[in-house]
């Protein structure tokens, strides 16, 4: 029980430190590599990973028709997600904007699950997501402002895609919980790269044509953290969280991320923590809390 319950308290914040660092590889990647192609390096060497474990483990494979379903689910979460925010920051899309984006998910995911999977929430988790929005915006509010017409008008098609993201993975987590509730992990993670690495390859046909990946390194450490921190570590937790638990209390960590990339850019480059981000962060932890905290037991 208290491994249980250790193991359920350090999953949430492994999760967030792993998957805030994702924000940081893009933009540390970007002048060694165009985005999709190294996403497409990463999708096939994190498939190539998760095989090797997978065997190891004589993990038993899906049906094929869950089989199907796991790379489509793919395609949702990692090839529209990561190819859409990679992209838009490589055309130019300020960190801070693509991680408000990526954090209107709670509430997107909130209302999709309501109508798919049958999630109600209670006032606590209700007020916990409110919460968690209003932190995030008073956080990045002020980055926002600084911001230009001009800078705005620039990044209206990089804004788009990534906003679009944000709905793929909406989507693709959803799914996930609907979908692979009764099936193992690792069988399904490796076929969601397969299918991953296959749509995004007439992606970079079509998109980049110079493929270009500068071989450093600058690009080689950005790769195995990709692949080994990111696909293996954060995924892992996040659909290892999204089974355990309600869509909705795994989708409001995602409230943390802004923040915590602010925090480590703090520690990293030597950025500056301002005081509107200082407050928001305690909002939005508060939220978290609210939405992830359990009821007491009905006796």
């Amino acid at each position: 029980m208290q491994r249980a319950g250790l193991l359920e308290t350090a999953a949430p914040i492994a999760f967030v430190l792993l998957w805030s660092t994702g924000w940081l590889v893009a933009t540390y990647s970007s002048p060694h590599s165009d985005p999709l192609t190294f996403l497409f390096i990463r999708f096939v060497l994190s498939a190539l990973v998760f095989v090797t474990i997978t065997l190891a483990l004589r993990e038993n494979w899906p049906p094929t028709s869950i089989a199907l379903h796991a790379l489509l689910s793919g395609f949702f979460l990692h090839t529209l997600y990561l190819g859409g925010v990679w992209w838009a920051i490589d055309r130019g899309v300020p960190t801070s904007v693509s991680g408000l984006l990526a954090a209107l998910q709670p509430l997107l995911t909130a209302m999709i699950a309501y109508w798919t999977v049958g999630e109600r929430l209670n006032t606590g988790q209700k007020l916990g997501l409110l919460l968690g929005f209003v932190g995030l915006l008073i956080a990045i509010g002020p980055r926002l402002a600084q911001l230009n017409n001009n800078q705005m008008a620039a990044a209206l098609i990089p804004l788009s895609i990534n906003a679009i993201a944000m709905v793929a993975v909406t989507i693709g987590t959803v799914y996930q919980k609907k979908t692979f509730h009764n099936v193992p992990l690792l069988p399904v993670a490796t076929l969601q790269y397969v299918g991953a690495a296959a749509f995004m390859l007439p992606a970079i046909v079509l998109w980049e044509p110079n493929r270009h990946f500068d071989v450093n390194f600058e690009s080689i450490a950005a790769m195995v953290w990709s692949v080994f921190g990111l696909s293996l570590g954060a995924i892992m937790l996040l659909l290892m969280l999204i089974k355990r638990g309600q869509v909705s209390r795994a989708a409001s960590l995602i409230y943390l991320i802004p923040p915590t990339v602010a925090v480590e850019a703090w520690l990293i480059f030597g950025e500056q923590l301002s005081m509107p981000l200082i407050v928001g962060t305690m909002i939005v932890v508060t939220g978290v809390w609210l939405v992830n905290r359990k009821r007491p037991s009905a006796t």
